[in-house]
């Protein structure tokens, strides 16, 4: 009886101190599957990031059209702001003037924001009254890295349609859709 009882004692210890934890097989399993799960997330999330930067981009481009109406309303003497720190400008720094007009926000002016460089480019100038006047211009977005912070590039002018470039240039020659 004696044998039996501590026999019986031996198993009870074994018996409880296997279900206190988890053998080395069921981690490096649950471990597996985290790790297969992460595979199938990340590229799914840089994807999301990518589009999240392009709508970003393209709300951008309309934000900077939107800021060239205010300019060339508040300075019709200078016509169009060739350049994005123009549009921009801090009201601490003093009044509105045509080289800081306080139309657009300070993170697009510096032109970057979201995965994208923003420019001005192909300004249109005619002198009227012996005074330069910007006529036309055109506002761009390309990715600071293609294919990984954007794919596409794009581009507005005056006349306020925005145009895609598949290839992450400036050769916008498709209508966004």
């Amino acid at each position: 009886m004696r044998f039996f009882s501590l026999r019986l004692t031996i198993r009870s210890a074994e018996h409880s101190r296997r279900e206190s934890g988890f053998t080395l097989m069921e981690l490096l399993i649950v471990i597996s599957i985290m790790l297969i799960l992460m595979l199938i997330a990340i590229p799914n999330f840089s994807g999301m990031k990518m589009q999240a930067n392009e709508t970003s981009a393209a709300q951008s481009l309309r934000a900077i059209a939107q800021a060239e109406i205010q300019y060339e309303t508040n300075y019709p003497a200078q016509g169009f702001a060739c350049s994005l720190p123009a549009l921009g400008g801090a009201a601490s720094s003093g009044a509105p003037s045509p080289t800081q007009a306080q139309v657009l926000q300070g993170d697009l002016a510096s032109g970057q924001k979201s995965g994208y460089t923003f420019s001005i480019v192909n300004c249109t100038k005619v002198n009227v009254n012996n005074q330069d006047q910007y006529t036309s211009y055109e506002a761009t977005a390309v990715p600071q890295a293609v294919g990984k912070t954007g794919h596409r590039g794009f581009c507005i002018d005056q006349g306020g349609e925005i145009k895609v470039d598949p290839a992450g240039g400036t050769n916008c020659t498709q209508s966004m859709q």
